[in-house]
């Protein structure tokens, strides 16, 4: 088990439908890092932003992007993580793709399709959670419209860090800064969430807000607004146990169970 979890969230401005130019971006910035991370997390469709085309863009899990994932992690020895159009079995889907050190993989399916894009139109959403346990660390990724809804990502007694990753427009960055802090807050639990900047081919704006926030709600740290770079913050285990147990929130929480 290890005490602390060094993560850098990438905020970058995606280039529309063109995965050569955002592959080679993200690993420029990746080179660049030090030795000592142990996961870099990617936005939301990372590779083509976030684009209701999949018939066009999809890639299958051994296409180019998962096959770059895999070098990268392999190549820094650190895990990587980041949503990618994938499609599979007929289906399209969202999916965040977990790829560890080793180059094995374990993936999620977006929950909850953003219908006002028509998401839900294109993609076929994913009905499991994924817990992943990295370096004794247990991670639970989710993608931007899954923030909305908190009952997904309620804690169970399963989870350390909440990870979001995002293509999360400038008209609702409000939203985005206060649901962040309120996941970090109810679960007691570490919450990052990454997004993106620049302008889509449909004219959206994003300003970015990447935000690495601790159990208790506290701020960590933050991204320049509208300006691409990237954050890196080392989480501490111990802090975050000896706050559960020492407040026991969560001991009084509600059980519930998710139907459909």
């Amino acid at each position: 088990m290890q005490e602390t979890l060094t993560v850098v969230a990438i905020q970058a401005n995606l280039v529309w439908e063109n995965s050569q130019k955002n592959l080679e971006s993200f690993e420029k910035t990746i080179d660049e890092l030090s030795s000592e991370v142990d996961l870099v997390v990617l936005p939301e469709m990372f590779s083509t932003g976030f684009t209701m085309q999949p018939k066009m863009m999809a890639e299958p899990m051994n296409g180019t992007t998962v096959d770059w994932m895999k070098r990268m992690a392999t190549s820094k020895n650190t895990a990587i993580v980041g949503s990618v159009v994938i499609e599979e079995n007929n289906n399209y889907h969202n999916r965040a793709i977990f790829v560890h050190p080793d180059g094995s993989i374990e993936t999620y399916d977006k929950r909850h399709s953003f219908s006002l894009a028509g998401e839900d139109e294109e993609y076929t959403s994913g009905t499991e959670k994924l817990i992943i346990d990295y370096k004794g660390w247990k991670l639970f990724p989710l993608i931007c419209y899954d923030l909305r809804f908190p009952v997904w990502s309620r804690f169970n007694d399963d989870y350390e860090v909440l990870l979001y990753m995002a293509n999360w427009p400038k008209p609702r960055i409000v939203a985005w800064d206060s649901l962040l802090k309120a996941r970090a807050i109810e679960n007691m639990s570490y919450c990052i969430g990454v997004n993106r900047v620049g302008e889509d081919k449909n004219g959206y704006e994003y300003i970015g807000h990447t935000t690495a926030y601790d159990y208790l709600g506290k701020e960590i740290a933050t991204t320049q607004e509208g300006e691409e770079g990237y954050l890196q913050i080392t989480l501490h285990k111990s802090g975050l146990n000896e706050t559960r147990k020492k407040l026991n929130f969560l001991n009084d929480r509600d059980q519930f169970t998710i139907k459909g």
